[in-house]
């Protein structure tokens, strides 16, 4: 990092390598082969995930935190195979008639696999007199030696079709012929869940039999692992609160049909599996705070993310997840530096210079787009320039409402001034979100001074268009000033502050830092350059802290000072601490490295300040006019002394 002349050395300008991620090191550990693999980078929801697989019991399912990005089926299916979930206590559900009763089907779980040979079993075994039937008998115990099974022929031992109620033996209910160890619901309907029994009307009748009972996801998955959008069961309360009914008894009773008009009522069905809940954190969230049983019940918490932290984890295993999207995407080889600037995309995605992203779908919507650029182009390979291309489209589509928006600064509708200087005036860096858009734009933030009791009043509070945190930001500004100027006695100013032309609420506290640099410099009654934009949040210290955004406020101010065309000396300054967010944009990085454009970091109030007004700030308690914060002290106290006889205009007016 350079330094600039005669600054603190927490002000820095910054170089064009420290402007966004540097991918060498990644391509130079980049393996001979790669293995697809969805699952790098998500150690600690393996962990959980697995310690939930070895725990049987009522009270020890799993919420899993499934980021927008992520395919749920690829992950669990490659879960389900890396962790070899158990598939032992997968059973064949049948249900077949009762004896006894024709409107209670009796439940019978058989080895996976062997309902439809032992059915066939049944049948021949039936159609025999019963005085033939030992052999039959002997052989199909025999062969299956199955205790439900043993006991439902002791019950039909003497019987023949004609003594059976209803027109059917059974209903082959779940048959796990694959022994697939998971099932997925990702449409919670009751039908989907639970299962259904349906109706038929036969001469006016409305009535249910064997063949009419149909299962949900929750019997195809007994005795392995059922994975359900926690989005979609919640919004159906009477699924969730029969869901936790069932997990807690651990037995499944199947509704009566309504319009039944006779009773009908197959035996219930032990249930044994594990369920993971797929949301988003704040589905989560809610259900920690407002269901008491979710804790008891989902105790084990699998948070995947779509983060990859080049500093925690091996970069050699990114190669494999690029694999696995290659794969999914079926797109043309990379070349070289098609690959580099993948990489730097995707660490991009992230906003964080250490970090790649693990979000399938943005991913694969790049890599398909860049595909389908590379075959317009007849190219054997995607290159850089179809990734560039692909990113630049997606740009265009999202931009339209900054173009509008910046268009009204450009024909001075909305006055933002990039050079010149002005006391009390300076553009904060924002970002703007309007319909469905986000994009930075800088802000005109001002502040005059007038004689009081040291009050500070936010316009945009008065207004009621300040958030929370704006109202907490300005409250911290002025708790600043006052630890500074007010120490020991009152301070005879006030002061406003206002975001101009701003016809919609403020919040957050990424603009307290320009604020206060309005403030003294109204106090001061020094110009601010306003060639320079500012972002940053401040404590009470005056350390500047960091904000979201950066690259958006950075990249809007720079397209307004690139489209009036450069001027000297422009550019912005952030903290110090968002400086391993910045992704910038090419054509700013090369105005960076041409000078047309400056990105400064600072860590004190102090610095931007100096940067601004051009002048040292002194000490808080010094008298001198060659320094800012001697210039407020000589303000404080002419205001304290003046002449109660001046008429107050002439006061302010220096005469």
């Amino acid at each position: 990092m350079s330094e600039l002349p005669n600054q603190h050395m927490t002000t820095q300008r910054l170089t064009v390598q420290q402007l966004c991620s540097d991918t060498s090191p990644w391509l130079s550990k980049r393996p001979a082969a790669s293995k697809a693999n969805p699952l790098v980078g998500q150690q600690r929801a393996l962990r959980a995930i697995a310690h939930a697989q070895a725990i049987h019991g009522h009270y020890a399912h799993v919420f899993a935190v499934i980021p927008g990005g992520m395919d749920a089926v690829q992950t669990f299916a490659a879960i389900a195979e890396t962790q070899n979930w158990s598939s032992q206590d997968l059973h064949d559900w049948v249900y077949v008639v009762n004896p006894d009763d024709e409107a209670q089907p009796i439940c019978l779980h058989l080895p996976a696999g062997s309902s439809k040979a032992i059915i066939e079993r049944l049948w021949a075994l039936l159609d025999t007199e019963p005085n033939e039937r030992a052999p039959l008998l002997n052989s199909l115990q025999e062969q299956f030696n199955w205790p439900p099974l043993n006991r439902y022929l002791q019950r039909i031992a003497d019987k023949s079709f004609a003594d059976l109620p209803g027109n059917e033996l059974a209903n082959i209910v779940v048959t796990q012929d694959s022994e697939r160890p998971w099932h997925y619901c990702p449409r919670v309907t009751e039908a989907e869940l639970f299962g259904q029994i349906r109706l038929q009307t036969i001469a006016g009748t409305v009535s249910s039999e064997l063949h009419l009972i149909q299962p949900g996801a929750l019997l195809k998955a007994n005795g392995g692992t059922l994975v359900i959008d926690a989005e979609q069961l919640l919004r159906q309360g009477e699924y969730w609160q029969r869901l936790k009914h069932i997990l807690k008894t651990g037995e499944f009773s199947w509704n009566q049909p309504e319009q039944a008009a006779a009773y009908y009522a197959p035996q219930p069905v032990p249930i044994k599996l594990k369920v993971i809940l797929a949301g988003g954190r704040a589905l989560l969230a809610q259900l920690r705070d407002l269901d008491a049983d979710f804790t008891n019940l989902f105790p084990y918490l699998a948070d995947f993310t779509e983060h990859y932290s080049t500093r925690v984890n091996k970069v050699e295993d990114y190669y494999d997840y690029l694999a696995y999207l290659a794969q999914r995407v079926q797109h043309r080889p990379l070349s070289e530096s098609g690959l580099h600037r993948l990489l730097t995309i995707s660490s991009s995605y992230t906003e964080h210079q250490d970090e790649l992203s693990l979000d399938t779908i943005q991913l694969q919507q790049l890599l398909e787009e860049a595909d389908a650029i590379a075959g317009k182009a007849h190219s054997q390979r995607i290159e850089e320039s179809h990734l560039l291309q692909a990113v630049a489209c997606a740009h265009e589509r999202e931009h339209y409402l900054a173009e509008l928006s910046r268009q009204g600064i450009l024909e001075a509708q909305v006055k933002i001034d990039t050079d010149g200087e002005y006391v009390g005036q300076i553009n904060g860096l924002t970002v703007v979100t309007m319909g469905g858009s986000e994009f930075g734009e800088p802000s005109r933030i001002t502040a005059t001074v007038h004689y009081g009791d040291g009050d500070i009043i936010d316009i945009e509070r008065k207004s009621e268009l300040s958030g929370n945190i704006h109202t907490k930001g300005v409250m911290i500004l002025m708790a600043y000033l006052a630890n500074l100027f007010a120490g020991k006695d009152p301070m005879p100013l006030s002061a406003t502050l206002v975001f101009e032309q701003s016809y919609h609420e403020v919040d957050g506290d990424s603009a307290s830092l320009a604020e206060l640099c309005s403030l003294v410099s109204a106090l001061s009654d020094t110009p601010i350059k306003q060639a320079l934009a500012v972002t940053g949040a401040i404590d009470q210290f005056g350390n500047v802290q960091a904000i979201g955004g950066v690259n958006e406020k950075i990249e809007g101010f720079y397209q307004l000072c690139k489209q009036r065309g450069f001027s000297p000396g422009q550019g912005v300054i952030i903290p110090r601490s968002n400086q391993v967010n910045l992704h910038l944009s090419d054509q700013l990085i090369q105005s960076v490295e041409t000078g047309e454009f400056s990105i400064f970091t600072i860590e004190h109030v102090k610095d931007a300040f100096e940067l601004l007004m051009k002048t040292p700030c002194g000490t808080p308690n010094e008298f001198s006019s060659d320094t800012l914060f001697g210039r407020i002290n000589c303000r404080i106290r002419q205001a304290q002394h003046h002449d109660v006889d001046k008429p107050r205009w002439k006061f302010w007016a220096g005469n």
